[in-house]
């Protein structure tokens, strides 16, 4: 069976992530405001397909608390580099995004 989420909450989970992605970028790789360098854009286009086909759907939780980790270990790697350096970072630079995040992350445990 093969999920092709579309819904809200995958939509918003897709926006945060791409968020924390650019930030990571922007500020580590010295890229502009809207672009990528091709490890992160590679990193973003897995990022929105493991989204795309979450099996929980719209009943996913945050990463951090999900039962079945999706991402390759190369990537989780990777991923959890991002999301270290941008996270406390959300806060400055997308702060609706940080609180909605960090909300769900309670919710979840």
């Amino acid at each position: 069976m093969v999920a092709n989420n579309t819904g809200p909450k995958i939509q918003q989970e897709k926006a945060t992530v791409s968020a924390m992605i650019y930030l990571y970028c922007n500020q580590n790789h010295h890229t502009s405001r809207y672009q990528l360098c091709n490890e992160c854009n590679d990193l973003l286009q897995y990022a929105m397909q493991r989204l795309t086909m979450c099996r929980f759907g719209e009943a996913k939780t945050t990463c951090e608390h999900c039962p079945k980790h999706c991402y390759r270990k190369d990537y989780k790697q990777k991923i959890k580099q991002v999301m270290r350096y941008a996270g406390p970072r959300m806060i400055i630079y997308h702060p609706v995004m940080a609180f909605r995040h960090l909300y769900k992350n309670l919710l979840s445990k």
